[in-house]
């Protein structure tokens, strides 16, 4: 049986007067309220929903409640219903509608409020802010999600012969931040299956079922998450929606850019911000000092203004009324080994060239397509290839050499000519491939990397696919979509392509027989190929900025 840490609230800070707020069904939830220096007099009022803990170290809510009342603003920080101090069940995203109309009904009846609200934050508490756009509650002026998307969590429900990949972390989240009150962790044994049964021991040791897992396994319920209707279909306020270019849930987050862009009222509304980061707020640029996992107090503040500042300068416009909207730039963005932001009015910026590479049987990558061949690798359940982070979500902390991956021998590899000069890759990028399997189900993971001139590899764009059709079909051919890409690869340096059939244990690997990864008792060893070379060989297909942009 795996150790199981609880973790429970941490001390409301002394900055804040805890208060319990009533839903509308009774439910009340605890509520932290940031006054700077004590101010009951009206004024903004920005607001927290998190199911992390409002006081607890992982999200450091005090210290940027802390920031914002510097700049005047009053803050309110709650704990979702089910969550540490608030009452009611732990139920994954169907509550935060009407909890968070609520909450802002709560907010502009107190005396220390003007009536004018805005919302921010990550991941969860992100969501939680699309949630409450969709009850259209006329006090929320703005909202600044970061690193979340309105599908964030959901599991594979996609029935097609070609789908997404399934996040390990969808069955797990529901067992570790979102069980019950408190937080429960606790690591999977990989090589103990079926998975499941390891879930059921978990939650008999913590005397309680989870709610939120039942509700996704081993038949998925899916409840109406926004149930007065989707927050795109509600009025628009501005939003400043930032990305990060190695977040892991980037792809929920640009899902979310073409929904807002295809609605003309949404698109005026919608400022974006594409950031050289990961989900944890890592920075590509940050050195070795600033890549770590504890950090004190004056750690943590001094990386609040490149976290804030941005969400300061926005809410100042759309909720204070100083300046104008054209004083934000409808899109701001970092080219990763470069300094600065940059600005454009879309995304992608104006300036783009398509630069479509080939791979061939030797092993390499190159602007001519050679003789068709196939190339066959084993996926042998028991010996996957492993993830290159061990935190996919602090994935620029760990900034992993992913050369080694490629001399295994269930991963295929190509690899371009070094650079002579600086190339940016900038905007969409995607691989085309044809695979076959003799298994029911094939995965497959394409990895784009920057190959350095000492041989280390450091992933810059990723994407995969799952191929869920039997083997007498034949060849499949599938796109693969890898992403918004924005990096400079530097004069030297070369792009490297890995492709493989499994990524351990950020995503559930196929367990070779058919069977749900998650339930699975058995495996079997599976036989892949992929076609090189030739009309439907492995084509990559990246955009080339070939201006240097506008710098900020």
């Amino acid at each position: 049986m795996t150790d199981i840490v609880r973790v429970g609230p941490a001390p409301v800070s002394e900055l804040a007067r805890e208060r319990r707020v009533r839903m509308r069904d009774g439910v009340q939830l605890a509520t932290d309220v940031y006054l700077p220096d004590g101010d009951e007099s009206p004024g903004d009022t920005i607001l927290i929903r998190l199911p992390y803990d409002k006081c607890g170290p992982y999200t450091f809510i005090p210290l940027v409640a802390e920031y914002f009342m510097e700049h005047g603003y009053r803050v309110v920080a709650q704990d979702v219903r089910g969550k540490f101090r608030s009452d009611g069940e732990a139920l994954l995203f169907v509550n935060e509608a009407r909890d968070g109309y609520d909450t802002i009904d709560w907010i502009v009846q107190q005396g220390w409020s003007n009536g004018s609200v805005a919302m921010w934050g990550d991941s969860y508490y992100g969501y939680t802010q699309w949630a409450a756009v969709s009850t259209q509650h006329p006090a929320l002026k703005a909202i600044a999600p970061r690193v979340t998307g309105t599908q964030l969590g959901e599991p594979v429900r996609d029935p097609g012969a070609i789908r997404p990949v399934e996040w390990a972390v969808t069955y797990l989240y529901p067992l570790t931040y979102f069980h019950s009150q408190d937080g429960f962790a606790w690591e999977l044994d990989s090589s103990r299956r079926p998975y499941s049964a390891q879930a059921e021991e978990v939650m008999s040791a913590i005397g309680a079922r989870s709610i939120s897992y039942d509700q996704w396994f081993p038949s998925a319920v899916h409840l109406p998450r926004f149930v007065d209707g989707s927050p795109f279909d509600a009025r628009p306020v501005p939003v400043l929606h930032t990305i990060g270019l190695w977040d892991n849930c980037a792809p929920l987050s640009w899902a979310d850019v073409a929904e807002l862009e295809s609605r003309p009222a949404w698109a005026l509304n919608h400022y974006l911000r594409i950031e050289a980061m990961d989900h944890e707020s890592y920075y590509f640029e940050d050195g070795p000092e600033r890549r770590t996992e504890s950090r004190t107090d004056d750690q943590i503040r001094s990386e609040l203004p490149r976290m804030l500042d941005p969400s300061i300068a926005f809410f100042e416009v759309f909720v204070r009324g100083n300046g104008r909207p054209d004083d934000i730039p409808r899109v701001a963005w970092s080219l990763a080994g470069t300094p600065g932001m940059r600005v454009a009015e879309r995304w992608p910026p104006s300036g783009l060239r398509e630069w479509v590479v080939y791979a061939a049987a030797d092993g390499s990558l190159g602007v001519a397509q050679a003789e068709e061949s196939v190339v066959e690798w084993v996926h042998d359940p028991d010996d996957l290839v492993p993830s290159s982070a061990a935190n996919a979500f602090g994935f620029l902390m760990e900034r992993p050499d992913e050369a080694p991956l490629g001399e295994r021998h269930d991963v295929v590899v190509f690899t371009a000519g070094a650079q002579a000069t600086p190339v940016d890759l900038v905007g969409p990028a995607r691989a085309r491939v044809e695979v076959q399997s003799d298994g029911p189900v094939m995965d497959v993971f394409v990895r784009l990397l920057d190959v350095a001139p000492d041989g280390s590899a450091l992933r810059i764009a990723r994407g995969q696919a799952q191929v869920n059709r039997p083997p007498i079909v034949g060849p499949t051919e599938v796109t693969i979509d890898l992403g918004q890409v924005s990096y400079r690869l530097a004069p030297g340096h070369q792009l490297r392509v890995h492709v493989s059939s499994s990524d351990h244990p950020e995503y559930l690997a196929q367990p070779g027989t058919g069977e749900h990864p998650w339930s699975a008792r058995e495996t079997r060893v599976n036989r892949q190929r992929l076609t090189v070379g030739g009309p439907h060989g492995l084509e990559l297909t990246l955009s080339v900025l070939d201006t240097k942009g506008t710098a900020s």
